[in-house]
C-alpha cells in the first residue's frame, strides 16, 4: 500500500510537472509575442513621432513677430519670401507678383453684419488681430501647426488634406460628403464673387467638417478633376476646435496626391500681413438676430493667368498660380456656391453635423444661411450677374436650398439644415 501510495504520488508530480512545463512554454511565447508586438507598437509611435516632427519642421518656417490669439492660435510673421509657397519646385526662387487690376464692373464690398432692416453695423476681423498687434510689412500671418493638430489627422501623409473621394457634389452619394449649393455651368468662366453670412454650426465629431465656401472647378469629375475652394469651414480634425474659420482649397487630380488647405503645402503664394488662412471668423450670426457676412471674389488674371483671391473690401489675399493647374490654366467649366458637411453615419444613423446655421432654407433671413449678390467673370474680364443659377440639395431631408432674385441681393439663395431629424433618420 504505501508502495502504491508512493508511485501514486510521483504521477501527480510527474503531471504537475508536465503541465509546469506546458504552461512555461505557453507563457515564454506568448510573453515574447506580446513583448514584440509592444516593441513594434514603440517603433510604430517613435517614427510617426519623427514623421510628425520632420512636418513641423518643413511647415512652420522662421518667424521675425509672433502673436498669440486668444482663440489659442499662434501666428507667426513669416518673411514673405519665406512662405510655403515657394518650397514648390515650379515656384522656387521667384518673388510675389504685383496685384492686378480687378475685374471691370467690380464694386468694393466689406465684411459686415446687417441686421433685419439690413442696416450696416460693424465689421467682421479674425480674432488674431483683436489686440491691435499686426505682422510688420514685408511678413505674412501664418497659422502654426502644432503636433496635436497633425495627431489629430487621419494619417500624417494626408495631414491638411480632404479625403480622396470628397469635394464636389458629384461624388457625395458614395464618399460621404452632402451637399446644398447653386451652381453655373456650361460656359467659360474667370472667376466668381459672392457673400455668405457666417455661422458656428454644430459638428457631431471629430471626423466630421461643414462648410460654407465657392469651388471654381474645371476638368471631369474623375482623376484630372481641378477645383480652386474659398469660404469657411468648422473642422475640428484640422483646427482643435468648433470656431468658424476662413479657409482655402486646391486639387488638381481630384484631391489625391495634389493640394492642400490654407498653407499646409506649397501652392498659394500670400501676398497680404493682415489675413491669416485657418484663422477664426469672428463675430458669427446669431439665429433672429445680427447677420454677419464675408465677401469672396475669386478671379483669373488676364495678364498672367494667376487666380487671384480678395477677402472683404479690397483685401487682396494672394494667388493660387496658374502653374499648379491643367484645366484651371485654362478656365473654370463650373462654379458653385454653398455647404458641404461630411456624414460619417456612425451608429447607422445619419450625422447630427448642421450645415449653415442649422436651420432650413425655408426660414430665411436672420435664421438661415445664405449667399447672395452672386456674380461671375466673364471671358472680358468683367463681373456679371448669373443668369442660369441652379440649385440642387443631395440629401433635402437633411439639408435644403432655396433660390431667388431681388434688385438689392441679386441672385441669392438660402440652404442649411440640421442633419439627422425624423425625415432624415
Amino acid at each position: 500500500m504505501q508502495m502504491g501510495s508512493s508511485t501514486s504520488i510521483t504521477i501527480l508530480s510527474l503531471g504537475f510537472l508536465f503541465l509546469l512545463s506546458v504552461f512555461s512554454s505557453f507563457c515564454t511565447t506568448v510573453c515574447i509575442s506580446e513583448a514584440r508586438n509592444n516593441t513594434l507598437r514603440v517603433g510604430e509611435e517613435l517614427r510617426k513621432y519623427k514623421r510628425a516632427r520632420a512636418l513641423l519642421k518643413r511647415l512652420n518656417k522662421p518667424s521675425l513677430k509672433i502673436i498669440q490669439s486668444p482663440d489659442g492660435d499662434t501666428i507667426d510673421c513669416v518673411p514673405i519670401h519665406k512662405q510655403p509657397a515657394f518650397d514648390h519646385p515650379r515656384l522656387r526662387g521667384q518673388k510675389p507678383l504685383e496685384p492686378p487690376k480687378r475685374p471691370r464692373g467690380y464694386v468694393h464690398v466689406r465684411n459686415i453684419s446687417i441686421n433685419s432692416n439690413q442696416d450696416e453695423i460693424t465689421r467682421i476681423q479674425q480674432l488674431w488681430t483683436v489686440s491691435g498687434e499686426a505682422c510688420p510689412d514685408g511678413t505674412i500671418p501664418i497659422r502654426r501647426t502644432k503636433e496635436d493638430d497633425i495627431l489629430r489627422a487621419r494619417s500624417i501623409k494626408r495631414f491638411g488634406r480632404k479625403p480622396v473621394a470628397a469635394g464636389v457634389r458629384r461624388d457625395s452619394i458614395s464618399s460621404g460628403h452632402e451637399h446644398a449649393v447653386g451652381f453655373v455651368m456650361g460656359e467659360q468662366y474667370y472667376g466668381a464673387k459672392a457673400s455668405m453670412n457666417v455661422w458656428a454650426p454644430r459638428v457631431a465629431s471629430q471626423s466630421e467638417f461643414s462648410l460654407s465656401q465657392i469651388w471654381v472647378i474645371s476638368g471631369s469629375f474623375g482623376n484630372d478633376l481641378n477645383t480652386i475652394e474659398a469660404g469657411w469651414q468648422v473642422s475640428p480634425q484640422l483646427y482643435g476646435d468648433n470656431l468658424p474659420r476662413f479657409f482655402t482649397y486646391w486639387t488638381t487630380d481630384a484631391y489625391q496626391a495634389t493640394g492642400c488647405y490654407n498653407l499646409l503645402c506649397s501652392g498659394f503664394v500670400q501676398t497680404n500681413n493682415r489675413i491669416a488662412m485657418g484663422a477664426a471668423i469672428s463675430p458669427t450670426s446669431s439665429y433672429r438676430s445680427s447677420q454677419f457676412d464675408i465677401s469672396l471674389l475669386i478671379w483669373k488674371d488676364p495678364n498672367h493667368g494667376n487666380w487671384w483671391l480678395e477677402f472683404g473690401s479690397g483685401v487682396l489675399v494672394g494667388y493660387w498660380p496658374s502653374v499648379l493647374f491643367s484645366h484651371l490654366a485654362d478656365h473654370a467649366s463650373m462654379i458653385q456656391f454653398g455647404g458641404e458637411i461630411v456624414n460619417t453615419g456612425s451608429n447607422g444613423f445619419h450625422s447630427e453635423t448642421q450645415m449653415g446655421s442649422g436651420h432650413f432654407a425655408h426660414e430665411g433671413f436672420g435664421k438661415s444661411a445664405y449667399f447672395r449678390n452672386l456674380e461671375i467673370v466673364d471671358w472680358d474680364n468683367s463681373l456679371i450677374p448669373l443668369t442660369n443659377l441652379r440649385v440642387l440639395a443631395d440629401h433635402p431631408n437633411c439639408y435644403d436650398i432655396q433660390g431667388g432674385i431681388n434688385t438689392v441681393w441679386g441672385n441669392y439663395f438660402y440652404f442649411g439644415g440640421p442633419g439627422r431629424n425624423m425625415k432624415c433618420p
